[in-house]
């Protein structure tokens, strides 16, 4: 079993957990200004490292609150 580290509430099992996506993605300044390829670009396209990578989690079978983390998803494991 995955343990993820919430900030609130400390370590916790992965079944607590939902994956909320790539962390620090922002939303673009004029939306309606986008084309349909750009729009498309930014709801759909994110990163897919092998290594670190900053991801965003709510632990929604506790506090329900959201939080930036950083896994290796080579192995899985968090970093603090």
């Amino acid at each position: 079993m995955l343990l993820i580290s919430c900030p609130w509430c400390g370590e916790r099992e992965e079944t607590e957990f939902h994956y909320g996506g790539q962390a620090f993605v922002a939303y673009p300044a004029d939306p309606e200004s986008l084309s349909d390829e750009e729009w498309a670009q930014y709801v759909f396209f994110r990163d897919n490292p092998k290594g670190a990578f900053a991801e965003r989690w709510v632990h929604s079978a506790g506090c329900r609150r959201w939080f930036n983390t950083v896994r290796d998803t080579v192995t899985n494991e968090f970093q603090s």
